[in-house]
């Protein structure tokens, strides 16, 4: 999907510091255990939030934070806005197997997008008014950037609830294709 690429180049369009939450845990050691299933590491909720305050509080410029759980860990009253990237599932498989992604975070991703997750945990802990999707779907990362500026300037309205793969894949009779372990 190029998430961290997309934020990496919204940050400097913004001149923003960009903390990219996988690199922090791991460089910083803020995990608390292993997922022997998935063969992932597993943050530590507490001192990840409280690593992020610190900088975030040190920073002397506004900060972008990349990762699937950020609002696990930002206090929602800090956040200004959140963007969720989206992207159709036939071109997020076909993205995620030229990336090497094992068969389990294949299909666990694909689902997860299918499923709405990552919007459903935005909008549950920051609500619908600093929640914006923006649809990757055929686009260029400089795309999806310039249209998260446009958002930001309040040049273009901030959505939710734009794309809808689950009812996609439903009426095109494809949705158990998406649907396997």
């Amino acid at each position: 999907m190029g998430k961290t690429t997309f934020s990496r180049l919204l940050a400097l369009k913004l001149s923003m510091k960009h903390i990219d939450l996988g690199e922090l845990v791991k460089r910083e050691n803020l995990i608390c255990g292993m997922d022997e299933v998935r063969g992932t590491l597993i943050m530590d909720s507490e001192k990840v939030t409280e690593r992020l305050n610190k900088l975030v509080s040190e920073s002397n410029q506004d900060v972008l934070i990349d990762g699937h759980y950020a609002v696990d860990v930002v206090v929602a009253d800090t956040v200004f806005m959140v963007f969720v990237l989206r992207r159709a599932p036939d071109e997020l498989k076909e993205f995620m197997e030229k990336r090497g992604f094992t068969e389990g975070e294949l299909w666990e991703n694909l689902a997860a997008e299918i499923l709405d997750v990552c919007l459903f945990d935005a909008v549950k802990v920051c609500g619908f008014d600093k929640v914006c999707e923006i649809d990757m779907s055929g686009k260029e990362i400089k795309e999806g950037v310039e249209e998260a500026i446009s958002i930001l300037k309040e040049k273009r309205q901030c959505q939710v609830g734009i794309v809808d793969w689950l009812g996609n894949l439903e009426r095109e009779g494809r949705l158990y294709d998406f649907f396997k372990s």
